[in-house]
């Protein structure tokens, strides 16, 4: 079984290298947790790129929940992955949802052309979805999508065990099918059982803080934790 991925949400610089210590294959870079994650600043991510070398994943969103705001935010959105861009970003986050709970295709492809094919995940737009598999549907084959960020619905990845196992089972056999990153409300004691049917992407924010929330500290040794729970051998995790 190919190695898990451990993808670790960084706020500043401080934090990505706790995280890279303690074993974070990629980070996902935002600001505003209070939000759940806007747009990280450039002077963040420039400060971030050069602290560490693994592969960053940036959100873009720059309002609270899942619709875009119209065409003028649509516009800002464009504009922030330009300049991001710019700055050497090379991996995204994003994923909007219009009123009826269907995915944004427009607002995905405006934002599309300014990311130039550089690879992205569909976030967690997907838990508030009206239909799950649509929305699979509508961004398969989306040029650079290759992930998609959920925890099976709009409850902790727990509970969402069989929707997870059966999309990931899914997307494995499916032409152009998505990589799956199990994300939200995930606690260390779900990984044995999620590994177990096939998951192998895995996401965590206030999970690698003592603090349990944004106010503390990244620990390295709490993201190791997790590191030595997604090497262990299956039969050794499950016991």
């Amino acid at each position: 079984m190919a190695k898990a991925l451990l993808e670790v949400i960084a706020l500043d610089a401080t934090d990505a290298r706790s995280a890279v210590d303690g074993g974070a294959d990629r980070l996902e870079l935002v600001s505003s947790m209070q939000f759940s994650g806007f747009n990280p600043s450039l002077e963040a991510f420039g400060s971030i790129r050069s602290a560490v070398n693994v592969p960053l994943r940036v959100m873009i969103r720059l309002r609270d929940g899942f619709l875009t705001g119209g065409s003028g935010a649509v516009s800002a959105l464009a504009t922030s992955v330009k300049q991001l861009r710019e700055a050497g970003a090379d991996e995204f986050v994003m994923g909007w949802l219009d009123a009826n709970g269907a995915v944004d295709v427009a607002a995905l492809e405006t934002v599309l052309d300014a990311l130039g094919g550089a690879p992205w995940t569909f976030h967690k737009a997907i838990d508030k979805a009206a239909d799950r598999d649509a929305v699979y549907a509508a961004i398969r084959g989306l040029p650079g999508l290759d992930t998609v960020l959920t925890s099976g619905g709009p409850f902790p990845a727990a509970q969402g065990l069989e929707t997870l196992a059966a999309e990931a089972a899914r997307e494995a056999a499916t032409p152009n099918g998505l990589k799956l990153l199990v994300g939200g409300g995930l606690k260390l004691a779900d990984v044995p059982s999620l590994r177990a049917v096939g998951l192998t992407g895995f996401h965590i924010g206030t999970a690698a803080r003592f603090s349990g929330d944004w106010n503390g500290p990244l620990d390295a040794d709490l993201v190791r934790t997790w590191r030595e729970a997604l090497d262990a051998p299956l039969s050794d995790a499950a016991a």
